[in-house]
């Protein structure tokens, strides 16, 4: 047993120790450092909003404390923030006045039932296509009997000709049972179909949605499930080559977290990041937001091959004694496991207490050595519920 010191881009976090990982068959013996350190508990609330403006979050997480959170849930009508008369009939058709129409190059789509019924007493589908940055929103609904590729074509042509952008690069969708439809649509486009739970505006703006437009539609039908709810299925063992040599619990504060994300594009090959103005991610720069950090001999390699898994987030199976990766739309892998003991399993713990009082925001970082200065990949990451249509 040693103890290791972990280097995320050049801020250090000391790990306290280290525990032998169960070996992959065929594998030398891995290690696994594990820190869990206090973080200040966060409150977690839907900001509803007009579907359109720009500048609206789709959510607020602020660094406060439980008290002031049961405070705030004692806020009078008069006292909350007035929310924009929608009128949930209308379609949106909307473009930040302020982006460049070419620069929209990823789209991200929802093509599904909503718990709406119509004048047939069917219910209604709607698509809803926006961008990363919620500057592109589109929606429009469709009556059941018009659910296939060749409506869900002309309608992303036309969202193209309604707004005067071109069509995109990439679509990315979450709903694994459209994606013959979806794929279909978007290749007669020209267009790449991207199965991803990396959709966090759309995810968000569903949600928004729900609370704002269909709940106070005449059609609504209260306590409906989901027609196409997303998958969670058990997790697969993890490709041979995407095993790291080493993998370690991390935290970064806040203030490092963001700067990291400024920097994902122009620092690193691999990665991605998350806009967390638009988000609504107000922590205090001292926030520790936790993480995990992979060491690996090949860690230029392994960090490609993990750019094109849309990753969307990790989690910890105490039971198990394992991490598990999602990935896509309906894939989890067991990244790693761990030898349960009762220190592992009070770190594992305080891990997921951590991302769960920073809101779920966690991220994933590729390093050649958990001790050198400096990361090969960064991905930010976000443990969202799904969405309630």
């Amino acid at each position: 047993m040693t103890t290791a010191t972990a280097i995320v881009a050049g801020h250090g976090l000391a790990l306290r120790r280290s525990l032998p990982l169960p070996n992959p068959p065929g594998r030398a013996t891995t290690s696994v450092s594990l820190s869990a350190r206090p973080v200040t508990p966060a409150r977690c609330m839907i900001v509803p909003a007009s579907p359109s403006p720009r500048s609206r979050r789709c959510r607020s997480i602020s660094s406060e404390s439980s008290t002031a959170a049961s405070a705030a849930a004692d806020i009078t009508d008069e006292e909350a923030e007035p929310v924009d008369e929608v009128d949930p009939q209308a379609e949106v058709c909307y473009l930040d006045p302020d982006a460049d129409p070419e620069s929209i190059r990823e789209w991200e789509l929802d093509f599904c039932s909503r718990p709406i019924l119509d004048a047939r007493g069917k219910k209604l589908w709607e698509l809803v296509v926006c961008d990363a940055t919620l500057s592109l929103q589109f929606t429009r609904y469709f009556p059941n009997n018009a659910i296939n590729s060749v409506t869900l074509r002309d309608a992303l042509a036309s969202v193209s000709e309604a707004l005067g952008v071109p069509m995109p690069d990439r679509v990315r969708f979450f709903r694994s049972q459209m994606q013959t439809i979806i794929t279909r649509a978007c290749g007669e486009l020209g267009v790449k179909a991207v199965p991803s739970r990396r959709c966090v505006s759309l995810l968000l703006w569903l949600e928004e949605r729900y609370e704002v437009v269909y709940s106070r539609h005449p059609g609504f039908q209260a306590g409906t499930r989901p027609l196409l709810a997303l998958d969670n299925p058990f997790p697969t063992t993890l490709p041979e080559n995407l095993f790291g040599d080493k993998w370690a619990f991390v935290q970064l504060p806040f203030s490092a977290v963001r700067e990291e994300v400024e920097s994902v594009g122009r620092r690193y090959a691999f990665g991605a990041g998350l806009d967390l103005d638009l988000l609504g991610f107000e922590l205090d720069d001292s926030t520790l937001v936790p993480g995990v950090a992979v060491e690996s001999s090949r860690a230029k390699p392994l960090a490609a091959w993990m750019n094109g898994l849309e990753i969307s987030a990790m989690e910890v199976d105490t039971g198990r004694g394992s991490l598990i990766l999602s990935a896509g739309v309906s894939t989890r892998y067991i990244y790693s496991g761990y030898q349960k003991t009762p220190a592992a399993t009070q770190e594992a713990e305080a891990w997921e207490a951590a991302k769960k009082a920073s809101g779920g925001l966690h991220f994933l970082a590729i390093q050649e050595n958990l001790n050198s200065d400096g990361c090969v990949g960064v991905w930010l990451l976000l443990d969202l519920p799904p969405p309630p249509v």
